[in-house]
């Protein structure tokens, strides 16, 4: 099956960047306040249903599926970039790190006790969240969590550089409010959600939303 366009971009970008990324990213331990809450909230909630595997899904160099680790999870990574993976199989090689898409994960279905996806989902057009949503709910155990973070908004941003690298690839910002429908059309309940204003911008935020199957 032929790769979508938007997916080759993306993973052409971060195999690009990989190595700058792991040296100018912050690690788990260094992210805000409300970030790291939101981890262990996450951690609480899936360990309190029974545990079960948790995916890290856009996991790029591991440091989070690690941190997750160190939280009580079962945790292991998906990537679509090659070198993110590699990288994360060199830093942590005691977990489990695969490359491949978030929208086909090839995981029996509701086999996953929790799914990570954070700062990836705002490179899927916002057409195809539907689709994507559906796959997080069919892999998910009944209860199952979800912690979803990253960028949000109503834009597309087209990247030419990043990372101290020439690229080009799209992000595709949803607004909150619409996560959230997309999330309950697929059968999810939102729990929570938290969003706090981007330092620069006053049409974009950053946003988790907890829910569960």
């Amino acid at each position: 099956m032929t790769e979508p366009a938007h997916l080759a971009a993306v993973r052409a970008a971060y195999d690009t960047v990989a190595a700058d990324y792991l040296r100018l990213v912050v690690p788990p331990e260094g992210m805000d306040p409300v970030s790291r809450a939101m981890l262990a909230a996450f951690a609480e909630l899936v360990r309190e249903t029974g545990g079960g595997e948790v995916a890290d899904l856009g996991c790029g160099p591991g440091r989070v599926t690690a941190y997750l680790t160190g939280l009580g999870l079962s945790a292991f990574g998906v990537d679509v970039s090659g070198e993110m993976v590699a990288l994360a199989r060199r830093a942590h090689p005691q977990l489990r790190f695969l490359q491949g898409a978030m929208d086909d994960l090839g995981v029996p279905d509701g086999t996953l006790g929790g799914i990570l996806a954070w700062y990836s989902v705002h490179h899927t057009p916002a057409d195809q969240l539907p689709a994507l949503f559906a796959e997080f709910h069919r892999v998910l155990a009944p209860g199952g969590h979800l912690l979803l973070g990253g960028h949000a908004g109503d834009v597309r941003l087209d990247h030419a550089r990043a990372y101290g690298h020439a690229v080009s690839y799209a992000s595709y910002l949803v607004p909150v409010a619409r996560l959230v429908e997309l999330l309950e059309a697929a059968g999810f309940s939102v729990t929570a959600r938290v969003e706090q204003p981007h330092p620069q911008e006053e049409t974009r935020s950053y946003a988790c939303l907890l829910a569960h199957r």
